[in-house]
């Protein structure tokens, strides 16, 4: 008998990849950021991740250099252009 159900996001690097793909669909405002909350909320409501998830993509996207956090954490910017990017810097 099966008690919890899989988490999609348990692995840093789909999780990662799902960031960057709710990313992409927000428009940057000021100099190419994204607000935070506008990558956390839909990760954390809609796709119904947890916040070690949520914290654990960030650091990957930003190990393989896909994401810059702002020091303060309010904000990320993109440094990836498409899906082709992100499986080139994959293999790093």
């Amino acid at each position: 008998m099966k008690l919890t159900d899989e988490r999609a996001f348990t692995d840093p690097e789909s999780a990662a990849r799902k960031l960057i793909e709710i990313a992409r669909g927000i428009e940057a405002v000021q100099d190419g950021r994204i607000h935070i909350e506008k990558i956390n909320a839909p990760f954390l409501y809609t796709l119904k991740a947890s916040g070690p998830e949520f914290g654990a993509a960030i650091e990957f996207a930003i190990e393989k250099g896909w994401l810059e956090l702002h020091e303060s954490g309010t904000y990320v910017r993109l440094r990836v252009e498409s899906q082709d990017d992100l499986r080139l810097q994959s293999s790093d």
